[in-house]
């Protein structure tokens, strides 16, 4: 597919040309046929290819044909793992739908229930929300999914690392069973993801997507956490785009943003314990140009909806290559430019070099003037790249002196019990012990002892 008019109906069409968008990207042009199709689907693409609008398409396109008059719950369920992302989902679901009668709406936790109630009693057609919010209203009967026609799993392998796999599977299994099922996750080869796929799906076919051509990968190597942090201040004060930075714990994040601010910088921290409100008034600033650089953990920057971030820092090396995807993927979209730069020390050499087999690209060496590293990689790699192993050999001068050793041990030894040198049993030698321990003075302070069967007290 290389037009939307080819398949969409013309409400649709109208409300992508108000956004600017007159063709597909590459993962929508490859997921619009088979999803238009009915076909379930496992699709792998990062944030900022237009993955979201590849599974919402083909959902409303269904909504917009020969539905029920009348539905008792959502047609469309989409399962997002946290608030933020639910929001960016509504938000673009309610674009499209703007010259139709169709509603949309989104449960996540934090808000009011009983308001939350009032929404599902207005039947919308489409359904956005977190597994847990969710689980919550289908057993206060507030929720039914019995007429659900397309279920979307949105980012399901990071909702199977919260925890969500039970919630998602009670929620799949109140769907009707003859239904479409949409499953998008970092990767493919997951095993926990792998499962829930053969567990929901049927005969899916899978889709994969790459990271936008513009962004331009680096590393820069680092000797210590200190050194990191000039890194970080000298590149946060040298440009003036918009800069996010992932720091993969919540302490660090918080650390980075009060080093940031102290260095003159506009920065703020996004993390798991910000109420939804705060996290609310951090997003506004950063999209209004209130704030230069925002540092996050990987969770927390989850549905990020900013345009025009010119650089991605990872401060710590993601721990693996989905992890990289997304937050590379913050940056160079809609065919802007970008930069995702990787801090690299020697304890993070060899996980850059799985993210880049995994990513299959190569990380440009890159230096900052003045802090320059002392570090240059490892001094022995082996053929994939990683460092290799330190352990030393034994010389065959320590071997025969060990042997040596081991065997006048052995010649030393009196026949017996393996390893005790001796020949009496273990029982015997502890009673002997007993036997030849010395006897205590009768100073009043000895232990009282067992009289032995038979024996009388003499009387003086």
């Amino acid at each position: 597919m290389t037009d939307f008019h080819e398949a969409l109906d013309r409400r649709l069409l109208l409300a992508l040309e108000e956004q600017g968008l007159e063709r597909p990207t590459e993962i929508q042009a490859t997921v619009l046929p088979p999803a238009l199709a009915g076909r379930d689907l496992r699709i792998s693409s990062p944030t900022g290819s237009g993955k979201t609008l590849a599974y919402l398409l083909p959902a409303l396109q269904f909504l917009l044909g020969d539905l029920p008059s009348q539905s008792e719950g959502p047609l469309v369920l989409v399962l997002v793992p946290t608030r933020e992302l639910a929001r960016q989902v509504l938000k673009e679901a309610r674009q499209l739908l703007a010259k139709t009668r169709l509603r949309a709406e989104a449960l996540t936790g934090g808000a009011d229930f009983r308001f939350q109630q009032s929404l599902l009693r207005r039947n919308p057609e489409l359904l956005i929300g977190t597994p847990g919010r969710l689980i919550d209203h289908l057993g206060r009967g507030s929720l039914l999914l019995s007429q659900v026609r397309i279920l979307v799993l949105d980012e399901a392998d990071r909702m199977l690392e919260m925890g969500f796999r039970e919630d998602v599977m009670t929620l799949a299994e109140a769907c009707p069973a003859q239904r479409q099922t949409l499953l998008l996750s970092a990767t493919l080869h997951d095993s926990r993801v792998t499962a829930v796929s053969e567990a929901l799906q049927r005969d899916p076919m899978d889709i994969t997507g790459g990271l936008p051509a513009g962004i331009v990968h680096q590393r820069i190597l680092a000797d210590s956490q200190g050194h990191k942090d000039q890194l970080l201040q000298a590149l946060a004060v040298d440009s003036s785009g918009r800069q996010l930075v992932f720091a993969n714990k919540r302490a660090t994040a918080a650390r980075l943003a009060k080093l940031l601010q102290a260095a003159g910088v506009r920065a703020a921290c996004l993390h798991g314990e910000l109420t939804t409100e705060e996290r609310k008034a951090v997003m506004q600033r950063f999209n209004q140009g209130g704030l230069q650089v925002v540092v996050a953990s990987d969770l927390a920057a989850r549905g990020l909806d900013v345009d025009d971030i010119q650089r991605v820092i990872h401060y710590d090396t993601p721990f693996g290559g989905d992890d990289y995807l997304h937050r590379a993927g913050r940056t160079g979209r809609a065919g802007a430019s970008g930069e995702s730069i990787l801090f690299v020390d020697a304890s993070e050499w060899n996980r850059m070099i799985s993210i880049q087999g995994f990513m299959q690209i190569a990380f440009a060496p890159r230096s900052v003037p003045g802090l320059k590293a002392r570090y240059a990689g490892p001094k022995k790699q082996r053929a994939s790249g990683k460092a290799a192993g330190t352990r030393k050999k034994k010389s065959d001068a320590a071997k025969k002196t060990t042997g040596g050793k081991r065997k006048a041990d052995t010649a030393t030894r009196k026949p017996g019990k393996k390893g005790t040198g001796t020949g009496k049993p273990a029982a015997k030698r502890a009673r002997g012990r007993l036997k030849a321990a010395p006897t205590v003075g009768n100073d009043g302070f000895a232990p009282l002892m067992k009289k032995k069967p038979g024996r009388t007290e003499s009387s003086d």
